[in-house]
């Protein structure tokens, strides 16, 4: 028997049930959909339709009338040019990163490679404690902006006119920081790199004011948001100003209260954060940042190549390094980090604790910031009652070790025991699950 022909358009394909009924039209647009009042429409009511694209375009195309199916399309009262930035449902299903986030944190990475080249001259040069407490400070700006506009976008993301400007705007702050990433960890000159990180806390201010008048619901958390980070900002280019003995504490205050905010904020009502979306967020960064690792250390066998380097002197950084790099690709993405997301307290710690991970993943190229990377990634994916086996702290401290071996001997142990500590995880891992086969594994 043939088949019968689906007669459906995308539109009604993609239109939640709870609207096919109803004759209402606002949002029809199947990008529009998430943006609704939690106070007005029931979550459990929105049925998730048979096809989504995952990204589905922004731009304002017309949309049938469903009282009447015959009459001329209609553009959707959402346009793309500016949609209410009401909060998004930290409940919607199919919610994936955007092209736009793609691209900023394709442009964000940019800022990172200058700091740890900056970092890996520093210690070429024997600066080691000064390298490391520059790029340790530079780091913070990078990943705290790249962080804020990660959660912000998770629950306001409209993709609009206003809100795709001024993410471009951050993302012309994020290279401006990394400009003048050089200068901060060479000479301490955090000029550069003061006011780029300013004009993108400034841009996600005007994002939070924009929350704060379409969200009623939460606009008591969005205007401490906006005046949180203002204040902050004053502080910042006040610094710039103090002595040079006065300007390390200064920054201590600064990264405090800045850390304060969002607990301070979120006290007042929480944001609807997508969990499974911000794992996602986190972990595509992370990939940005081993791929930047990996580039990096490309450049260098190149450079060293081009030096008449032999082939068997560089043979051991090569295999260590590419070891290293696959293994701390396949822990991170090892864990289910959605279900560690289960409230602010614990979002902050696992939030928070990826400053360590993406500052040790972009820096792999050393056997300490590797075992960094691994101990962190156990903790954060870990609570501190599943912490029973000895190997959880054992692998971070043999890592630790091969750093006293001769080089070129650090790297390449340093490889072979990740790759081992892969090895030792997948057993344990399979052994669990032959014993407790309805529990999955950690």
């Amino acid at each position: 028997m043939a088949a019968t022909p689906d007669t459906t358009t995308l539109a009604d394909r993609t239109k939640p049930a709870s609207l096919a009924t109803s004759g209402a039209t606002r949002f029809a647009d199947p990008y529009t959909a998430p943006y609704a009042r939690t106070s007005r429409t029931n979550p459990s009511s929105i049925t998730a339709p048979p096809y989504a694209p995952p990204h589905p375009s922004p731009m304002n195309q017309p949309q049938p009338d469903a009282a009447d199916p015959g009459r001329q399309p209609q553009p959707a009262p959402a346009s793309a040019w500016r949609r209410p930035m009401v909060a998004r449902l930290a409940s919607e299903e199919h919610r994936t990163a955007t092209v736009l986030e793609l691209f900023f944190d394709l442009c964000f990475v940019t800022a990172v490679a200058q700091a740890a080249l900056a970092f890996e001259h520093e210690l070429a040069e024997g600066h080691v404690g000064h390298g490391v407490l520059g790029y340790v400070l530079v780091f913070f700006a990078i990943w705290w902006a790249w962080m804020n506009f990660t959660w912000f976008a998770s629950a306001y993301d409209t993709d609009d006119v206003p809100y795709r400007l001024l993410t471009l705007v951050q993302i012309a702050g994020a290279l401006i920081m990394a400009a003048g990433a050089a200068d901060a960890l060479k000479d301490d000159d955090f000029t550069v790199i003061t006011w780029g990180y300013v004009v993108m806390r400034l841009a996600m201010v005007t994002q939070w004011l924009r929350a704060a008048r379409a969200d009623p619901e939460r606009r008591r958390t969005c205007l401490r948001y906006a005046v949180g980070v203002l204040m902050v900002q004053i502080g910042w280019v006040v610094r710039l100003a103090l002595a040079d003995g006065a300007g390390l504490p200064a920054f201590g205050l600064l990264v405090l209260a800045e850390l304060a905010i969002p607990a301070w904020a979120e006290r007042a009502t929480n944001t609807t954060w997508h969990p499974h979306h911000i794992a996602e967020r986190y972990g595509l960064f992370t990939l940005i940042v081993l791929g930047e690792t990996i580039t990096a250390a490309t450049g260098a066998v190149r450079t060293a190549l081009d030096t008449d380097t032999s082939i068997g002197d560089l043979a051991p950084l090569v295999v260590g390094g590419v070891l290293t790099v696959f293994a701390l690709w396949w822990l991170y993405f090892a864990q289910h980090a959605p279900r560690r997301l289960t409230g602010l307290p614990n979002a902050l710690v696992w939030g928070y604790g990826h400053y360590l991970v993406f500052a040790s993943a972009a820096a792999a190229a050393y056997t300490i910031p590797v075992a960094v990377f691994i101990t962190l990634v156990w903790l954060l994916h870990h609570r501190a009652a599943e912490l029973r086996n000895p190997a959880d702290v054992i692998h971070p401290l043999a890592i630790l070790a091969s750093t006293f071996a001769p080089a070129p001997a650090p790297v390449l142990i340093t490889g072979v025991l990740a790759a081992l500590l892969i090895a030792a995880t997948l057993v344990l891992s399979a052994r669990a699950a032959a014993r407790c086969p309805e529990r999955s594994p950690a």
